[in-house]
């Protein structure tokens, strides 16, 4: 099943098993007998949601809602199957991500671009569509009743315009999606934690995710859970340097995105910044770190290049 952690009261985070262990998470978000499940991983995901809930003695019945905090595919690919195995959930999405859960064939198609179909379907599995009689579409502030507990949403656009977080205040818990950036548990040092910017393609756009970010900060959250990977304490140290990490990739796109090998070389400048980072926080073997970073380095340098490139073009 990977790695099972429970969080907070009711909280509960597991491992989607997407690329590599520890790198995408699925949380569980218990109230009674019924269960809300924020992010689902892909289809390849769904054993793990299986045994979860059944180490507990439920099962998919007990489901009532199903939460992606944005339709990138690594957040949302596994929604549709899992839909057709939860009989009495509704799916709670962004508005703007409404309508590619009813009709996923543009996210599907712009994924097999990038990847190919074999990667696609290694990646992700099917990647089916969603009866918009079931979907729930939570606007800026839109408070879900569950079961009691409120859950509120929030709409952070920066790393995507179709991104909400969500905030239980029963526990003062933040669930942060892409927006709080990208912190894994193998580069923790005691109580130090790494954390990193996620600017994937392609809607990133600096300012509003730092304003995203300070918006989040507002609601004075005891802890964020990041889907990559897990939760962690939002001390000012660690917001300050996810800040830092925007506006250092903020100055890599302006700097070198119009340059030839353009590609290459910010990926090589990203990646040293993270080692340097990372080694002065003790981490020295650098092949573990790049093997850890390699992909995320990848899409941050592809979303960085495709901004200045739709800032040119006007």
């Amino acid at each position: 099943m990977g790695s099972v952690l429970d969080i907070a009261d009711g909280i509960r985070v597991i491992d989607a098993g997407y690329i590599r262990k520890e790198m995408a998470a699925i949380y569980l978000v218990r109230q009674g007998s019924e269960i809300a499940i924020i992010e689902t991983g892909t289809k390849h995901s769904i054993p793990n949601i299986q045994q979860a809930l059944e180490k507990d003695g439920l099962n998919f019945s007990s489901v009532a809602y199903i939460i992606p905090t944005h339709v990138h595919l690594d957040h949302a690919a596994g929604a549709g199957v899992l839909m057709k195995l939860c009989p009495n959930a509704q799916l709670v999405i962004h508005p703007r991500g409404a309508r590619h859960m009813v009709d996923p064939s543009k996210l599907i198609a712009g994924t097999v671009a990038v990847y190919g179909q074999e990667k696609f379907n290694q990646l992700y599995g099917d990647v089916v569509p969603i009866d918009s009689s079931r979907i729930i579409e939570a606007d800026d502030n839109f408070v879900l009743d569950f079961g009691g507990r409120e859950l509120k949403f929030i709409d952070t656009p920066g790393h995507a315009k179709h991104h909400f977080c969500v905030w239980d205040k029963m526990t003062e818990s933040m669930f942060t999606g892409d927006t709080f950036g990208i912190s894994y548990r193998d580069f923790d040092n005691g109580d130090e934690v790494y954390i990193f910017p996620t600017t994937t393609p392609i809607q990133f756009d600096p300012d509003e995710l730092i304003n995203s970010i300070k918006k989040l900060m507002k609601y004075k959250p005891k802890r964020v859970c990041l889907t990559h990977f897990g939760a962690i304490k939002p001390t000012n140290k660690v917001i300050q340097q996810l800040i830092d990490g925007v506006n250092f990739m903020r100055s890599l796109a302006i700097d070198y995105a119009a340059q030839d090998n353009a590609n290459e070389k910010i990926e090589n400048m990203m990646m040293d910044h993270l080692l340097q980072q990372l080694q002065k926080m003790g981490f020295t073997n650098q092949d573990f770190c790049k093997e850890k970073l390699k992909v995320d380095v990848e899409l941050n340098t592809q979303g960085l290049i495709y901004w200045q490139q739709k800032i040119a073009s006007g």
